[in-house]
C-alpha cells in the first residue's frame, strides 16, 4: 500500500449472492478494470449476528422483508473451500485477493490462508478483542471508520499498534456506512483531519453513487480507494443497488490513474510539453522604432513584444537609459 500508485480495492463484498461462479466473474471484472485487489467478506453468520437482529432499512427494501438479517447473511457465507478457489482464481488473474473478517474464527482462517493485508470494517472499530486479534498478526491493516468519531479512530489505531502492528503498516479509511451515502454526508475533509491529527496514511471507502467522490479523494491525497461493484445493479441482494457496474468501475479506475499522474511531483517548473511555448508565448524587449548606435534606450523607442528568447521584460528598468551599441530596426530584439 505504501507506493506511488493509489491502491484500488474493488469491493465485491456479498454481491456474489452465495454463488462461487458469480464470485469468479466478479474477480474477472475487477482484474479487467485494473483494480489492485478484489475484496470479499468472510464471516460465520452464527458468530456475527443474533437470530433476532434486525436488518438495516436499505436491506429491508432490497431483500425479503420476512427474512431476518441472520437468514439473509447465512446464504452469503463463503466456506474454506470457496476461499481457496477464489484465491487461486485471483492468482490466475494477477489480482490480490482480500476479504474482510467479521469474527475471530474468520480472522484465523484468513491468516491461515496467508493473507498479508487485513481489512477491518467500520462496524468493528469499537470491538476491542477483534482489534487486538488482528493487531497481533502484525500484517498490513486497512481500517474503515464509518460511524466513528476521532476519539474512537485514535483508540482503534492505538489498540492495533499496542497489539503488535507497526503504525506505518496501517492505513485509515474515512467512510460513511449509509448505502448509498448522500453527497452532503461525505465530508471528505475528515480524511485530511485523520491524516493531520494521527500522522497516518489515509484513504476513502466509498458508498456514494457514481465515481466523482472517489476521484476527488485521490486528488486530496487518498492512498487507498475502496468501492463496491457488481455484475448488474438490478440483481437481488442487499448491496447491488449501491454498487458500480463493470463499465463504471473501469471508468473510475481509469480516471484515478489519470489523476495520480496529473498530481505530479509537486515541483513547480516548466513541464516538458510546454518548454517549446516559452519562446512563443513570452515576450522580449524590442525596438519600437529605428534606433541608431549611440542613442539611449527610452520608453519612446523600446517596447515589449513576442516572441521570447531575447532580453526578458523583467530587465526593463536596467535597460532604460543604456546606450545602443549598434543600429536597431523596428521590432528587432535588443
Amino acid at each position: 500500500m505504501k507506493r506511488d500508485k493509489v491502491f484500488i480495492i474493488a469491493e465485491a463484498g456479498v454481491n456474489h449472492n452465495g454463488s462461487l461462479d458469480l464470485a469468479k466473474k466478479l474477480i474477472d471484472i475487477a482484474a479487467f478494470a485494473g483494480a489492485d485487489a478484489v475484496k470479499f467478506q468472510t464471516f460465520k453468520a452464527q458468530s456475527l449476528v443474533s437470530k433476532t437482529a434486525p436488518k438495516a432499512d436499505y436491506q429491508k427494501k432490497l431483500t425479503d422483508e420476512k427474512e431476518s438479517q441472520f437468514e439473509m447473511i447465512k446464504k452469503l457465507e463463503l466456506d474454506l473451500f470457496a476461499h481457496k478457489k477464489l484465491i487461486n482464481h485471483c492468482k490466475k488473474k494477477n489480482i490480490i485477493f482480500l476479504s474482510t473478517p467479521f469474527d475471530h474464527e474468520s480472522i484465523d482462517m484468513l491468516n491461515d490462508l496467508k493473507l498479508q493485508i487485513f481489512k477491518i470494517p467500520s462496524g468493528e472499530i469499537n470491538n476491542l478483542t477483534y482489534l487486538r486479534h488482528i493487531g497481533s498478526l502484525n500484517k498490513k491493516v486497512i481500517l474503515s471508520t464509518g460511524m466513528a468519531n476521532m476519539i474512537e479512530v485514535e483508540d482503534a489505531l492505538n489498540i492495533l499498534i499496542n497489539s503488535g502492528t507497526k503504525k506505518e503498516n496501517i492505513t485509515i479509511l474515512h467512510a460513511n456506512t449509509m448505502y448509498p451515502t448522500p453527497i452532503e454526508d461525505v465530508n471528505l475533509n475528515a480524511m485530511q483531519t485523520i491524516k493531520n491529527k494521527l500522522n497516518v496514511s489515509v484513504g476513502y471507502s466509498d458508498h456514494t453513487l457514481g465515481i466523482e467522490v472517489d476521484i476527488a479523494a485521490v486528488a486530496m491525497g487518498a492512498t487507498v480507494i475502496e468501492k463496491h461493484f457488481t455484475l448488474d445493479v438490478n440483481m437481488e441482494g442487499p448491496d447491488h443497488k449501491s454498487s458500480l457496474e463493470p463499465s463504471e468501475l473501469k471508468a473510475m479506475i481509469d480516471s484515478i490513474r489519470k489523476i495520480e499522474i496529473a498530481l505530479g511531483d509537486g515541483d513547480k517548473k516548466p513541464s516538458k510539453s510546454e518548454i517549446p511555448n516559452i519562446i512563443l508565448v513570452r515576450k522580449s524587449i524590442v525596438a519600437s522604432k529605428a534606433i541608431k548606435k549611440g542613442e539611449s534606450f527610452t520608453k519612446k523607442n523600446i517596447s515589449i513584444k513576442r516572441p521570447g528568447g531575447g532580453i526578458s521584460p523583467m530587465k526593463w528598468d536596467s535597460i532604460i537609459g543604456r546606450i545602443a551599441d549598434k543600429d536597431y530596426q523596428l521590432d528587432e530584439q535588443l
